[in-house]
């Protein structure tokens, strides 16, 4: 079990192996949601320094299961890809849970956010022969604001 990641204008174009004997729920929600090839919104991140944040749109959701803990990290490394789960109503009111696919390409990562220190789940990791070209294709994405980022399992 693969994901392919892609941004044409950046040159990203990595797999990551899942980690589902790690994080089973997590993983298999993951997969579920790569049915079909997903482009989703990608920024880079505020508060928690070298990552591509990549919110999942609540319209690519239906009743989705609260997600444990899993495979936990509050300090993510270089080809981690995080998944993290806020539950309704935890931050700022919001009536909706939140997903959050992580791409994380340099050292010094942390899961802190404006409401706390969340764990997310690392649910695969990046190649490491692909390692360098995430860390090339996220600092472009850096410079050049917000982009979409396509997901998909690969083969």
């Amino acid at each position: 079990m693969k994901i392919r990641i892609t941004h044409a204008a950046s040159g990203m174009d990595v797999l990551a192996p899942m980690l589902p004997e790690k994080a089973p729920a997590n993983a298999a929600f993951l997969w579920r949601y790569l049915e079909t090839p997903r482009v989703v919104p990608g920024i880079h991140a505020m508060w928690t320094g070298p990552e591509i944040s990549c919110p999942i749109p609540a319209a690519h959701l239906g009743e989705e299961p609260a997600l444990p803990p899993e495979n936990a990290t509050l300090h993510p490394q270089p080809g981690d890809i995080v998944l993290a789960y806020v539950p309704a109503r935890m931050w700022g009111g919001n009536p909706d849970p939140i997903f959050d696919i992580g791409l994380f390409y340099g050292p010094g990562a942390r899961m802190l956010f404006p409401i706390g220190w969340l764990a997310g789940s690392v649910v695969a990791q990046v190649r490491p022969e692909d390692r360098a070209a995430l860390a090339e294709a996220c600092g472009k994405i850096r410079r050049a604001g917000a982009c979409e980022i396509t997901f998909e399992r690969a083969v």
